[in-house]
C-alpha cells in the first residue's frame, strides 16, 4: 500500500540535435545557474556564450618575438593575411585572429567584441587598451574553413620586458587557452631563453596541458650535433616551466618555404611536419570531445568553487568582527580546501590556484556569499552522470559526419599527396618504382638470384624452412618475416619461385631502411609475370 511514496521520480533525458546544441542547453540550464549565484565568472571566467560551442576549433600560437609564430601561418595557409608583418625584431604586436571570410579584410577590436556570431564578446572586459591592439583577419583560404587561429604578440625579453603592455596579458592568455583546441608554443632554436613574461605565459597555460604541442622551429639553422644540443637544452627549460610528469612531445622542423641551411635532417623535419599536420586537421573531428571535456573540466570547477564560497560564508560572523575574521579565512583557507576535499571527496587537483584565489577573495564581501544549496549541487551531479553521457554517445555518429569533411588547402594538401613525386614518402620504401615502366625489385636482382641459385642449385621453388636460412640473417623479428613471406608468396602454394625471393629480399631491404610495410602487396611490386 501508498508504494507509489517510494516510488523515484523517473528521469526524462532530453533529446538534442547534435552534440553541440545540447551543450549549449546544459549549460544554459544546469550549469549557468550555479555559476550566477556563487560568481564564478569573478573568480575564473565568465560565462559562456553560444558561439563557443558552435566555433571552429581554435589553434593558439605562443612564443618569443622573432620564433616564426606569423611565419607558421603563412606556411599552413600558403599565403600571406591582412595585417601580417615577419621581422627579426617584434612586430606582431597584438592579437590577431585569422578566420576565414568570403571578403578579405580586417575587423578591428572594438567592432569584432560586439559581433554575436563571434566568440569573443567577453574580451571587452580587458578594456580598450587590448582591444586596440586585438583584430581579426578575414582570409579566403581553405584551410581556415576547418579552423582558425590566433597569432599572439612576440613575448618579450631582457629590457623589453619591463614595457608595460597596458592589459592584462597573461589574463587574455588563460581566457583563450580555455576556449582554443590546441596551444602551439614555438621556440626559435638559437634562442631557448624562457624569459620571465614568456615563463608567466606558460604557467597561464596550466590545466590545460592535453592541449599544447611544442615545436622547436628554424631547426635547420644549425647541424646534427647542435641540434642534439638545443634538443636536450630545451627539454631541462620545459621540464622546470611546464611541471608536468610526463615528457613532452617538441616536434622539430623549419617551418617556412626557402631553402634549408643544413638539410642533413631533411628527413627528420618531413616526419615531424608530417605528425604535427595530422593532428592539426585530426582537429574538426575532435572539437566536439574537448568541448565536451572543457564543460566537464569547468562544472567539476564550479562545484568546488561553491563548496569554497559557502564555507566561507557559513564561516563569518553576522554582526562583529567580520573585517579580522575575513582576514583569517583567506590566510587559512589552505585549511579550508582540506576539510572541503575531506568532507566530499575531492581530488586536490580539482581546486582553483590558492594564490589567486586569496588575491581574488581579499577583494569581495564574505557576507554577501551564498550558502550552500544542495540541490543545484545535485542538478551538476545529475548533468555530469546523465546528460554528459548521453552527449558522449552521440559524439561517435558525428565524427562519422564530420570526418567527410577534413582540413584541406595549404601545407595540409601535401599530407595525402599521392600524384607528385614531391608528397610525403613518395618514391621511398614501398613506394618506390611506383609509376616506373621497370620492375623495381630487378635493381638488386643479380645479388638476390645469386643467392636463390646457392639456396637452390637445381632453380626449383624454395620451401619455407629453406628460404629462413637466409632470411632470418636480416635479424627482423619473427612476425616481421612472416608478414615479408605472406607478401611475397604471391601465388599462395608456400613456396618462394625467382621472383619471389627477390621480392622477399626487396620487403627486407625496405624495413630495414626503416620504412612500414605495406598491408597488401602493392600493384608496383608484383612480379611482371604474376600481374
Amino acid at each position: 500500500m501508498f508504494s507509489w511514496l517510494n516510488q523515484k521520480p523517473e528521469v526524462i533525458h532530453e533529446c538534442y540535435e547534435n552534440v553541440a546544441e545540447g551543450l549549449k542547453s546544459i549549460y544554459k540550464n544546469k550549469m549557468l545557474p550555479l555559476e550566477q549565484h556563487y560568481l564564478f565568472e569573478e573568480f575564473h571566467s565568465p560565462p559562456l556564450n553560444d558561439p563557443d560551442f558552435d566555433s571552429k576549433p581554435l589553434i593558439l600560437l605562443v612564443g618569443q618575438y622573432s620564433t616564426g609564430k606569423t611565419t607558421f601561418i603563412k606556411y599552413l595557409l600558403e599565403r600571406d593575411f591582412p595585417g601580417m608583418r615577419i621581422g627579426p625584431e617584434p612586430t606582431t604586436d597584438r592579437f590577431i585572429a585569422v578566420m576565414y571570410g568570403e571578403k578579405e579584410g580586417v575587423i578591428p577590436g572594438n567592432a569584432l567584441v560586439v559581433d554575436p556570431k563571434k566568440q569573443f564578446r567577453p574580451l571587452s572586459a580587458f578594456g580598450n587598451s587590448f582591444l586596440n591592439r586585438f583584430q581579426c583577419s578575414l582570409v579566403k583560404s581553405p584551410v581556415l574553413k576547418g579552423m582558425s587561429i590566433i597569432d599572439t604578440p612576440g613575448i618579450l625579453a631582457g629590457e623589453k620586458q619591463r614595457i608595460d603592455r597596458g592589459y592584462d596579458f597573461t589574463g587574455v592568455l588563460e581566457w583563450f587557452a580555455e576556449r582554443v583546441d590546441r596551444i602551439i608554443l614555438l621556440f626559435d632554436a638559437h634562442k631557448l631563453d624562457i624569459s620571465d613574461e614568456f615563463r608567466r605565459s606558460i604557467e597561464a597555460l596550466r590545466g590545460h596541458d592535453d592541449k599544447i604541442r611544442i615545436v622547436l622551429n628554424k631547426a635547420d639553422m644549425i647541424d646534427h650535433q647542435q641540434l642534439m644540443r638545443v634538443y636536450g637544452a630545451l627539454m631541462w627549460s620545459l621540464g622546470k616551466v611546464l611541471q608536468m610528469p610526463e615528457v613532452v612531445r617538441v616536434y622539430i622542423g623549419s617551418f617556412w618555404d626557402q631553402p634549408l641551411r643544413f638539410d642533413v635532417n631533411r628527413r627528420l623535419f618531413e616526419d615531424e611536419a608530417q605528425d604535427l599536420f595530422i593532428d592539426l586537421q585530426s582537429l574538426p573531428k575532435n572539437s566536439a570531445l574537448r568541448k565536451l571535456n572543457d564543460l566537464i573540466k569547468r562544472a567539476r570547477l564550479g562545484k568546488v568553487h561553491a563548496y569554497i564560497i559557502a564555507e566561507l560564508r557559513k564561516e563569518m560572523p553576522n554582526v562583529f568582527g567580520r573585517d579580522s575574521k575575513k582576514k583569517d579565512l583567506i590566510k587559512n583557507l589552505q585549511d579550508i580546501y582540506m576539510k572541503i576535499q575531506r568532507e566530499h571527496n575531492i581530488s586536490a587537483g580539482d581546486f582553483p590556484d590558492m594564490h589567486k584565489m586569496k588575491e581574488t577573495l581579499s577583494r569581495h564581501d564574505f557576507a554577501k556569499f551564498h550558502s550552500l544549496k544542495p540541490k543545484m549541487l545535485d542538478v551538476v551531479d545529475q548533468m555530469l552522470s546523465d546528460d554528459i553521457a548521453q552527449l558522449m554517445s552521440m559524439i561517435s555518429h558525428e565524427v562519422n559526419e564530420i570526418n567527410k569533411v577534413e582540413v584541406t588547402g595549404g601545407a595540409f594538401e601535401n599530407i595525402h599527396d599521392n600524384t607528385s613525386p614531391f608528397g610525403y614518402k613518395r618514391g621511398e620504401g614501398v613506394n618506390a618504382g611506383m609509376g616506373e615502366p621497370d620492375w623495381i625489385v630487378n635493381k638488386e636482382r643479380e645479388a638476390y638470384d645469386a643467392i636463390f641459385d646457392r639456396l637452390s642449385p637445381s632453380g626449383t621453388k624454395l620451401s619455407g624452412a629453406t628460404a629462413k636460412t637466409e632470411l632470418v640473417k636480416s635479424k627482423l623479428p619473427n612476425s616481421v618475416l612472416g608478414k615479408i613471406w605472406k607478401l611475397a608468396d604471391v601465388d599462395q602454394d608456400g613456396y618462394l619461385d625467382r621472383d619471389e625471393f627477390a621480392l622477399a629480399m626487396h620487403l627486407i631491404n625496405v624495413k630495414v631502411e626503416g620504412n612500414d610495410l605495406p598491408t597488401e602487396l602493392p600493384t608496383h611490386l608484383r612480379p611482371p609475370l604474376k600481374k
